[in-house]
């Protein structure tokens, strides 16, 4: 069994594509997408075993990926990290920013060094990585970058840690696209709202109770699946967003529009798309569907 991706076969032959967070969740699933499209998958991350993992599947599924370790919220590790990787496979022609994480908290709870943690991780690791691909690699020939964002629209009750970096990460891609536009490169991002994987079940308490209950406020009436939100960041990447940069494209079911005084009404004709042969269903979810 392969996955079932809605674009041609080959539409990334020959092309070198980093993802980052890619030992799990949706950086894996878009990692086995862009393989079965022929991409050179190159998975960075800071747990070895989920990443061999993940390689090991894709190879497997008759793609090619390999992988390095490394914590990209410190500066000189992204730097070589970038370097070895250019000089053991070539160019660099993508890359999904999709390492990420964040911990529930109200605000009046978040310590600094909480607060400071999250940034880095969502926000400083993004940047730092963008920013040496482009000098190193695709300052020279041209790419595209998707950075990875959250429903994060009206605020972030609850992680409002992380909501400060998606909304830092926004603006970001906005002066990347316009200040990197001259070499061919386009920088876009996805918002992804409530989405079916893994992480949902690392959450505990009164967060995860909460989970199942979500999809009552998408007008869509459903979860998202990763596929959804890879099928997106293929686009992005792929030549038919050729004029598309410093965009960010919202995948939530429109939970992040209206208000209030709109009742949302049952939903019908709303089908999911998953074309991961290996999808991951959270345990949280197992049973509610």
């Amino acid at each position: 069994m392969a996955y079932d991706s809605i674009f041609k076969a080959d539409l990334f032959a020959g092309f070198t594509v980093i993802v980052t967070g890619g030992g799990s969740g949706i950086g894996r699933c878009t990692a086995h997408e862009l393989a079965a499209l022929g991409a050179h998958v190159l998975l960075v991350g800071r747990k070895a075993d989920k990443l061999k993992a993940v390689a090991a599947e894709i190879t497997e599924d008759g793609g090619r990926a390999d992988w390095s370790t490394c914590d990209i919220r410190e500066e000189d590790a992204v730097t070589h990290l970038v370097g070895e990787l250019i000089r053991k496979h070539g160019p660099i022609h993508g890359l999904v920013n999709n390492a990420g994480g964040q911990y529930p908290s109200p605000l009046a709870s978040i310590n600094q060094k909480g607060f400071e943690t999250v940034m880095r991780t969502n926000l400083v690791g993004g940047f730092l990585m963008a920013r040496e691909v482009f000098n190193q690699s695709m300052s020279k020939h041209g790419g595209a970058i998707v950075n990875m964002l959250a429903d994060m629209w009206g605020g972030m009750p609850g992680m409002g840690h992380s909501g400060a970096a998606r909304s830092g990460m926004d603006n970001l891609t906005k002066t990347a696209a316009f200040e990197w536009g001259y070499a061919g490169v386009r920088v876009n991002a996805v918002a992804p709202g409530w989405i079916a994987s893994s992480g949902m079940d690392t959450y505990e308490g009164a967060f995860k109770a909460v989970i199942p209950t979500l999809r009552e406020h998408v007008p869509l009436k459903r979860i998202g699946t990763e596929s959804e939100v890879s099928a997106a960041i293929v686009f992005l990447l792929s030549p038919a967003a050729a004029f598309i940069s410093g965009s960010t494209l919202r995948i939530d079911g429109a939970a992040s529009l209206g208000g209030r005084a709109w009742p949302i009404h049952k939903a019908t004709h709303s089908e999911s798309y998953n074309g991961f042969h290996r999808a991951y269903l959270p345990d949280v979810l197992k049973d509610k569907e």
